[in-house]
Parts: structure tokens; C-alpha cells; sequence
């Protein structure tokens, strides 16, 4: 299971069947789960935890300490859940003191090829960031989000479930729950209807939801203003996400 040429830290933790390939590296701290594979030239440090049946590719460094210059080597952590993918030459830096301390990586994801995720991120779920799509510090992933290839996305921003940003998007604010945003910077271009559509959402559910984006987006109000109309509103759970995910909102929201 484990390359004679990976280098093998005596205080990492690898479950039996975890596959190491050719020249990876797996430092001290280091605990990975069962049914993961580790591909060829891989780096990973830190206090990293790395769940089931996840797939690493090769020239990825996961668990590395971070960019942020207040990173003084204090302890922080990495935690990975299960199933993700994580292809060529992604980066995953562990968290700092000025946060939690953790960059958490939930499970079923995709990062595609030189993806970046910064210090302190949390990554939901069933997501998919496209090829070089980078996170800096402190960003906040929804559950079922889609970022398109070279999307950048400022300290501290929240991207909301089940939004997605086209290609070479830059986001500088929170971006609500279900709303398609492109450009640079990044403005709103309506519901991710392909994506409901996809979950199966029923049509009455859809403009139930696109009604709601018009009334943030298209009334002349103030998010605040949008809220209260809102708020008066018959609720789904999905229409509360979508309120919840503004209320949220601590940058503004992208309009």
C-alpha cells in the first residue's frame, strides 16, 4: 500500500489499506483514514486530519502553514472529511490564532486542478471549485456551491448554498444562497435555476425563489428593506436559506 520511496513520518497515523504513492511525503501529526489514496509526490503536514476514501493527486501540499504574515507557528490544524477529490497541485493551508485555529474541509468535494484554499476556510459540502478558483483567508463555503475556473474570493466573504460564479469572477462581498454572480468585480445575474433544477425543485419552488431574487435585486431596496418583505413571506426551507444567508451577511452582499 505504501510506495518504498514515501517518506513516512513515525508519528503520522494511517489507517491499513491507505494507499501512499511514489516519493509523498506525510509528516508527524498527520492521522488519514481508511480508504484513502495518497498520489505520487504529495506533501502533507501539520496537524492534518484527513477522513475515508478521499483521493489526493500528485504535487498537492495539504496541511502546510499558512501564508498570513501574523502566523507566529502556533498549533493549528487541518480536518478533511470524506470522499473528496483533490487534484493536481492544489494547495490546503491549516488554520491560524487570529481564527479557530482550523481550516475544515467538509466531504464530497471536488477541487480541481491548483486550487488554493487559504487559512481558516471552511468548505461545506458537494462542492465544486473549477481549476485555479482561490480562497483567501477566512472564507466561508455554502453546501453545493460551484466557483467557477479562476474565481478569487476576498478575506472573509461568504458564499452562500448552492450559489456559483462563472469563470475569472473576483468576489469582494457575501454572495446569498442560490445567486449566480460573474465579472470583476463580481455582480448578481440571477437564480441558480440550472442547479435547482438539477436537486429537483419543482417549477412552483423555482419562481417561488426567482420572486424572491427580484425583490432583493430589482425593488430599489435596502437588503434590510428586502429582509422584512421577506421575512412576511410564506416560508420553505429553501426561501429561509436564502434569508438566513443575508442575515448572515456581515460585507454586504454582492449586488
Amino acid at each position: 500500500m505504501i510506495h518504498p520511496t514515501a517518506i513516512i513520518d513515525p508519528g503520522a497515523v494511517l489507517a491499513p489499506d491507505v494507499k501512499v504513492g511514489p516519493y509523498a511525503v506525510v509528516g508527524a501529526n498527520v492521522e488519514i483514514d481508511s480508504g484513502t489514496e495518497i498520489h505520487a509526490h504529495v506533501v502533507i503536514r501539520g496537524h492534518t486530519r484527513i477522513g475515508k476514501n478521499n483521493r489526493i493527486f500528485q504535487f498537492s501540499s495539504v496541511g502546510e502553514d499558512c501564508q498570513d504574515l501574523k502566523y507566529a507557528g502556533e498549533t493549528s490544524w487541518l480536518e478533511m472529511g470524506d470522499n473528496n477529490v483533490i487534484r493536481e497541485g492544489c494547495t490546503i493551508h491549516r488554520g491560524t490564532a487570529q481564527d479557530s485555529s482550523v481550516t475544515r474541509i467538509g466531504c464530497n468535494n471536488l477541487l480541481m486542478a491548483y486550487v488554493h484554499v487559504a487559512h481558516d476556510c471552511i468548505v461545506g459540502n458537494n462542492i465544486i471549485l473549477a481549476n485555479n478558483a482561490t480562497l483567501a483567508g477566512h472564507v466561508r463555503i455554502g453546501d453545493g456551491v460551484i466557483l467557477g475556473g479562476f474565481t478569487t474570493v476576498h478575506q472573509f466573504c461568504v458564499i452562500g448554498d448552492y450559489s456559483m460564479s462563472a469563470a475569472h469572477t473576483a468576489i469582494f462581498k457575501d454572495v446569498p444562497a442560490f445567486v449566480m454572480v460573474s465579472k470583476n468585480p463580481a455582480k448578481a445575474h440571477g437564480m441558480n435555476v440550472e442547479g435547482m433544477r438539477r436537486r429537483g425543485y419543482s417549477p412552483e419552488l423555482i419562481r417561488e425563489l426567482r420572486r424572491c431574487y427580484k425583490l432583493i435585486y430589482r425593488q430599489g431596496l435596502r437588503t434590510s428593506e428586502a429582509l422584512v418583505r421577506l421575512e412576511a413571506m410564506e416560508k420553505q426551507p429553501e426561501i429561509q436559506l436564502l434569508i438566513d444567508s443575508l442575515k448572515a451577511s456581515t460585507r454586504g452582499i454582492t449586488r
